[in-house]
């Protein structure tokens, strides 16, 4: 599970000394110009989309010069499953991601592989994420998912087409932060989101738009957007220290992750987690640990939404499965084999955290063709990874949930399907997220058939992770819940890819 950081790695390079001795040899956008690379006609609101724009047109490696940063974007599925192997690679913190430092530092997320609180954190908390602990949080799950039910019934009941990624970040920031930090931010009785959404949201944005304005000029022209950051984070601060500081005077919180930064010591050291990090934890937590399964949902609700068979076909499973149980337990939800195809589906076309990076941890080469100095990166663009023809068929732009049936993931290449990033720096509450969205989906298709607005058009936002933008459904209240009797029990879901390294099991 440890990720071996021997020596420290470099943070990384200027465009001069990016580490691949053959770059020429990669392919970049036509008509580029000396000084400034790759900027006209780029895409500044949607740079993931302007690069998988790229990445079609240029093939599997390509690369983007803005200014004095070029960057090296992979895609194909042979060069991906070579950069996963953790003996020759490792996560990188670049980018979008090490602008989030600020407010994060040495979080899970944001760790630099020689940051020593990310192995501190990872042991200590990855009890946390045991099956075990997972049932336990199930009834709270159940509790918040229940209150968006509230929510949709009485929207329905009024006619009115349910905002879904509002809803579902609603419901995500609550569920993660009842079930990980004893915390209710009720954002169900609210009729705007939450402040620590929207200052969540604006980091986010910041961070993203640091990413395309070039260095020498961010001072000016992010002058009023980084004292909006400032502020932002503060508030994220802020809420988090009220947080932590009720539970170290109040009660426990039965074991939860709160508790377990609080009291918990590793368990071959000795050490605990300094205050400065458990707040750095908890800000990933409550960011991370929402952000994504919301995007996850509404992506779900959209395809299915677009696809009235394969919601058919999902609810006759949820109501085969769960029959007439008024709460389903925690086992009832692994049983669930096609919603979880359902998602994992989705998530194969818009992964919502779309892209990872991965650094040479000595002098290798990339796929037998690409010679890398230790150091050098690349950044994989996930959703084009995903749909690699080579990997995926020719059809690979088609939302199809059997593509996730056992036989045919079994017979794909290892490393095609990487939702979650990959290596011991993948998401440890992988399968909390996994859990939560099933559920969530099971429940709501089991209450509504949903429908498009029929002049809706998928568009994706992005704040390093991606969105459905102006996503809005409509309800119809089945008539009557379905009295089938609940299934006999059923081993949980076959792996579908790349195993978590925290509870080992697949996708």
């Amino acid at each position: 599970m440890a990720e071996t950081t021997a020596t420290a790695l470099p943070r990384g390079f200027r465009s001069a000394e990016l580490g691949w001795p053959q770059l020429d040899r990669i392919p970049h956008p036509p008509h580029r110009l000396p000084v400034i690379g790759d900027v006209f006609g780029a895409d500044r609101r949607r740079p993931l989309q302007d690069s998988m724009r790229y990445g079609r047109m240029l093939g599997p490696v390509f690369r983007r010069k803005f200014f004095s940063r070029e960057i090296v974007f992979v895609w194909g599925g042979r060069l991906a499953a070579d950069l996963a192997d953790e003996s020759r690679f490792a996560k990188h913190v670049g980018l979008g991601v090490a602008n989030l430092r600020p407010i994060a530092g040495d979080g899970l997320f944001t760790a630099y592989n020689d940051e020593p609180n990310w192995q501190l954190a990872h042991d200590v908390l990855a009890p946390g994420f045991s099956r075990e602990a997972m049932a336990g949080y199930h009834p709270m799950m159940l509790d918040v998912a229940e209150r968006l039910l509230d929510r949709w019934d009485a929207e329905q009941a009024a006619g009115r087409a349910v905002d879904v990624p509002g809803d579902m970040t609603k419901l995500t920031l609550e569920t993660i932060a009842r079930t990980g930090f004893g915390h209710d931010f009720g954002s169900f009785e609210r009729s705007r989101p939450h402040p620590f959404v929207t200052a969540m949201v604006g980091t986010l944005t910041f961070a993203q738009r640091r990413n395309v304005v070039p260095g020498p000029l961010s001072s000016l022209l992010l002058r009023d957007a980084a004292r909006r950051n400032e502020a932002d984070m503060a508030y994220l601060n802020r809420t988090v220290d009220e947080l932590v500081r009720a539970r170290r005077t109040g009660s426990g919180g039965g074991g939860d992750l709160l508790d377990r930064m609080l009291e918990t010591t590793h368990p071959e050291t000795g050490e605990r987690l300094a205050p400065e990090n458990i707040r750095r934890q908890v800000i990933t937590f409550l960011v991370a640990g929402h952000e994504t399964t919301s995007g996850a949902l509404s992506f779900a609700l959209h395809y299915l939404s677009r696809h009235p068979d394969i919601a058919a076909r999902a609810r006759e499973e949820v109501d085969r499965v769960w029959g007439d149980t008024a709460r389903p337990g925690y086992e009832q939800v692994a049983r669930l084999r096609y919603v979880r195809r359902v998602l994992d589906e989705s998530l194969r076309l818009w992964p919502t955290a779309p892209a990872y990076a991965r650094e040479a941890r000595h002098d290798t080469v990339l796929d037998g063709v690409h010679p890398m100095r230790r150091g050098a990166w690349a950044l994989v663009l996930t959703p084009l990874l995903h749909r690699d023809p080579e990997v995926w068929g020719a059809d690979a732009e088609r939302f199809d949930p059997d593509r996730f049936e056992a036989g045919a993931a079994r017979a794909r290449p290892g490393h095609t399907f990487k939702p979650f990033g990959t290596g011991a720096r993948a998401c440890i509450g992988r399968q909390f997220a996994l859990h939560e969205a099933t559920l969530v989906l099971a429940l709501l298709l089991r209450r509504y058939e949903v429908r498009p607005d029929p002049g809706y058009r998928l568009r994706v936002a992005e704040r390093l992770t991606v969105i459905p933008e102006g996503l809005r459904l409509h309800l119809d209240r089945r008539a009557a819940l379905a009295r089938t009797p609940a299934a006999v029990d059923e081993a949980p879901p076959a792996p579908s890819g790349a195993r978590c390294p925290v509870t080992g099991r697949g996708d």
